[in-house]
């Protein structure tokens, strides 16, 4: 069957690999649409960074691994004793990988398991692959009003819902997103969905402003042509917002955020740092602010996402903004949002499955 296999830095190869088995307790999927991540991005331009080079305490694997940890698809196979799905089911899967047996699965928190990591990016199979096998527990039903592109917006749409699950939103809550990418934007959805008062987005490419003015976003911000800082205070008119999420992840957004937000409020670190920067605590100690950090998400959230979209209030379609085959993976996926983010917001790789629902009009 065909894969995207990454060997490393700058290397990632369409090629022919072995079929997995499917054993019991698990369940075979021939993925329908994969988003290429941020990560994948980081993974082809400075990693191996969660691509394993020993072997994965869970997965046992090491490069090459397959990619794609973003998407939808459709039952194929059913091991022995798996009775909660059907072949020729929608699914959207999960792709955390955790151990079970360490202190945070224990307490529920798999998310941050200390051996963990991820499907298609950790071993054990990805998206980005005529077949994948996964766990029982790995899978989650698609509604029959999903369609398969949007099913493949769940995983960062969920990435969003767990990180608002952080922050403590209210009602009347005004809050700040730095970075417009796909994950900010997922965010301005998900507060929308939420009913968030005030949602102030701070971006500094045009096309992604607009984006977040059509997701919802009732003030978009230019940091290149104003104070976002001074601005931000102004439009919550308060001290500062209640929350700020950083979904950019560099120094000057770090210093924003911890500026900007309110006496006692919080700032939720979204962003994976790539490198170490400085931090004065003294920016949340005279506020008595709270920083808290999120990774992932949990089952919760990612069900959450299924039902909000079902639901008719998330409506995520116009991030997508570009489909491709498989085997233009590099040229029209990966190295068209390294060059022209400007464009795009989620490419999908469209690698086949079976349609039950004809897919949005983007």
């Amino acid at each position: 069957m065909r894969a995207a296999r990454y060997y490393g830095k700058e290397d990632i190869r369409i090629e022919e690999v072995d079929e997995q088995k499917c054993g019991a307790g698990q369940i075979r999927i021939a993925p329908a649409y994969v988003g290429i991540c941020g990560t994948d991005l980081h993974e082809y331009l400075g990693g191996p960074t969660f691509a394993p080079t020993t072997p994965h305490p869970v997965t046992h694997d090491t490069i090459p691994i397959t990619l794609g940890h973003e998407f939808s698809g459709t039952v194929i196979e059913l091991g022995k004793d798996v009775t909660s799905f059907s072949i020729g089911q929608h699914i959207v899967v999960q792709p955390t990988i955790s151990c079970g047996i360490c202190e945070a699965c224990t307490a529920g928190i798999e998310n941050v398991c200390c051996n963990g990591g991820f499907i298609g990016l950790s071993g054990g199979g990805g998206g980005l692959s005529d077949s994948v096998v996964v766990p029982e527990g790995a899978v989650l039903a698609l509604p029959n009003n999903i369609p398969l592109d949007i099913g493949a917006l769940v995983e960062p749409l969920s990435v969003a819902w767990h990180a608002i699950s952080a922050a403590p939103l209210m009602s009347d809550s005004v809050v700040l997103v730095l970075g417009g990418g796909p994950i900010g934007l997922a965010i301005v959805q998900c507060l929308v969905a939420l009913n968030t008062k005030q949602i102030i987005l701070s971006e500094v490419s045009k096309s992604r402003q607009a984006f977040a003015k059509a997701f919802g976003a009732h003030h978009v911000i230019d940091p290149l042509a104003c104070d976002t800082v001074v601005v931000a205070k102004e439009l919550s008119g308060r001290d500062g917002p209640d929350i700020v999420f950083d979904c950019a992840g560099m120094p000057a957004s770090l210093k924003t955020a911890c500026t900007t937000v309110r006496a006692r409020g919080t700032v939720v670190n979204v962003a994976i740092w790539e490198k170490e920067v400085p931090f004065n605590p003294n920016m949340l100690v005279f506020r008595e602010a709270k920083y808290t950090a999120v990774l992932g998400y949990q089952r919760k959230d990612v069900q959450a996402v299924i039902d909000y979209l079902a639901a008719g209030k998330l409506n995520p379609a116009k991030m997508i903004t570009s489909k491709i085959k498989l085997e233009d993976l590099v040229e029209g996926g990966i190295k068209a949002l390294i060059r022209d983010k400007e464009s795009h917001v989620k490419i999908l790789v469209e690698v086949g499955g079976m349609s039950r629902v004809d897919s949005a009009a983007h």
